[in-house]
């Protein structure tokens, strides 16, 4: 897998066919785009979120077909990055296409904008993307309670946060081996290595927030 800039020209069709129904789509995208999405929304969309400093990411697998797509924004002040808008495509789910992409975006996170630890935030309607999160390292940082409404619905936002080298998450992440990783099995932390035997774990989350 690679990561690569969005074209919307290539890649539109694709991700729109993803989310096809309302629930999901507000949990994706908090209803900041249209549903059903069309493509000159989605254009205004990514515009404004450009101009607030967002950059806009396909990830391709090995034939160059397009399984994800998400946002990346760095503040300068708090030097966290912000994963944002994570989707993957609903065929990927089970094999750990979700965790790939995920251990990429923090890998350019860390590496390319030099920032101290990675966040973003899902919904408590969304309880799978969660655990496929925890999965990749993140942990919950702080919860806002009844910050969204959809419908007759009240959900929570939680934040997550993966920090930076140095710590056992990113550890993990990276190599599910080492020795401190290992031993992080039967501490008081979470063991939380992505990959068994050179193959990752299935993301069974519907990565989507």
């Amino acid at each position: 897998m690679k990561l690569r800039a969005f074209d919307i020209d290539m890649d539109f069709e694709v991700i729109r066919n993803w989310i096809t129904d309302e629930r999901t789509h507000a949990m994706w995208s908090a209803n900041r785009i249209g549903f059903p999405m069309e493509r000159k929304d989605f254009e205004d969309f990514l515009k404004r979120q450009k101009e607030e400093g967002d950059s806009a990411f396909a990830a391709e697998n090995e034939d160059g077909r397009i399984v994800g797509f998400f946002l990346y924004g760095k503040n300068g002040e708090t030097m966290e990055g912000m994963l944002k808008f994570i989707v993957i495509d609903p065929e990927q789910r089970g094999k750990g296409t979700a965790q790939e992409m995920l251990h990429l975006a923090a890998e350019y996170a860390f590496e390319k904008t030099g920032i101290a630890a990675v966040h973003l935030n899902v919904f408590s309607a969304n309880p799978r993307a969660k655990r496929c999160y925890e999965k990749a390292g993140f942990r919950e940082r702080n919860t806002t309670l009844g910050a969204f409404t959809y419908k007759e619905e009240k959900w929570d936002r939680i934040n997550m946060i993966l920090k930076t080298a140095g710590t056992i998450e990113w550890e993990c992440v990276v190599n599910a081996f080492s020795p401190r990783c290992l031993l992080n099995k039967w501490s008081k932390v979470p063991f939380l290595p992505i990959y068994r035997w050179g193959r990752l774990f299935p993301c069974e989350a519907q990565n989507r927030v």
